[in-house]
């Protein structure tokens, strides 16, 4: 009798969720709306009597996902800084950009498996993480450059090797496999136990937040992507880096979302983090001038920079985000 009951409750948890999903203003995908749209025609729900409610399906596309996506990586280099100016790296549209945004935009169309992420999105959320969520679905993999956008950034060819590169806050390791071919050793940090296991599953050499501090040994690159902006002590960061980094050929490569809108993932929570950067202005290219000083103060200055969207793997609502990026190469003063 028990069984019987949790399986009824556990049905009318689905069918709520599911019906929540599959509510006409939520329908991302073609494929998604026209079998709603199927279902309506053989229901003829009343509620769908009008085109007002239809017109609103189509407008739910991300205003990200609006903008042409030659802007994504458009600069005004007269309003950056003198030196700042001859840096900028001019970045494109490429290969290994698409190929991200095909693949994505093909997995939010598998209905049954984006239906599977929302329910157990739903279930998880009330006691984890949005972060450990997807590291346990295995979704949600981000992408800040391509190969070769990396090895522009860097001004490498693709058979440049070096030793060793530590990744701050990894994720799932996807953005690691990108840069991975060029180092003998690949060290990896991350605070979610089910991305760590993820990063395991890669054979990458995990690191305690704390740990890769006092390793003994320092590293040739330090990649610290869209971390900044989410951690609790962003200036002793910065700093621990600098005393880490090898000092003659060592270099930091850090992305950062722009605008800045700090704020701290803590158990689902949203909080303040502990210490404040300085960033100031309100377009892109101001807050990057402002990000020069805040990086010279911790001991680098800017090699190279360039504008790069930040994208996300979509779901049913939406084929891919992006966010605004800020890729900075550094090196130690």
């Amino acid at each position: 009798m028990k069984l019987f009951v949790c399986w009824v409750l556990t049905y009318v948890v689905c069918l709520a969720v599911v019906k929540k999903m599959w509510s006409g203003r939520y329908m991302r995908s073609h494929l998604s709306r026209s079998l709603y749209m199927n279902m309506l025609s053989h229901n003829q729900a009343p509620y769908w009597e009008g085109s007002h409610q239809l017109l609103n399906m189509d407008s739910l596309s991300s205003h990200f996902i609006e903008v042409p996506q030659f802007l994504w990586y458009l600069c005004d280099t007269e309003k950056l800084s003198d030196d700042l100016q001859t840096i900028f790296v001019q970045s494109y549209l490429d290969h290994g950009t698409q190929t991200f945004l095909n693949r994505s935009i093909e997995k939010s169309g598998w209905l049954s498996i984006q239906l599977y992420h929302s329910f157990m999105s739903s279930v998880f959320s009330m006691f984890m993480s949005r972060t450990s969520i997807n590291g346990l679905l295995g979704r949600g993999s981000m992408f800040v450059f391509s190969p070769e956008q990396f090895q522009r950034l860097l001004k490498i060819g693709p058979d440049w090797k070096s030793h060793r590169l530590l990744d701050l806050g990894a994720g799932d390791g996807e953005v690691t496999k990108v840069m991975s071919p060029h180092f003998e050793e690949i060290y990896v940090t991350e605070m979610s136990q089910t991305m760590i296991w993820q990063l395991q599953k890669k054979k990458y050499r995990v690191l305690n937040i704390d740990e890769w501090q006092r390793t003994g040994f320092q590293y040739d690159v330090i990649s610290c992507l869209n971390l900044l902006d989410r951690c609790h002590q962003p200036v002793t960061l910065l700093k621990e880096m600098r005393s880490v980094l090898e000092p003659t050929r060592g270099r930091v490569v850090l992305a950062l979302v722009l605008p800045f809108h700090p704020y701290v993932e803590n158990g689902g929570k949203w909080e303040k983090p502990a210490e404040v950067m300085d960033v100031n202005g309100t377009v892109w290219e101001e807050q990057v001038n402002s990000l020069a000083a805040v990086f010279q103060d911790a001991g680098f200055v800017v090699e190279a920079f360039t504008r790069l969207p930040y994208l996300c793997e979509g779901d049913m609502y939406n084929d891919y985000y992006v966010l605004d990026d800020a890729v900075f190469v550094l090196r130690p003063v």
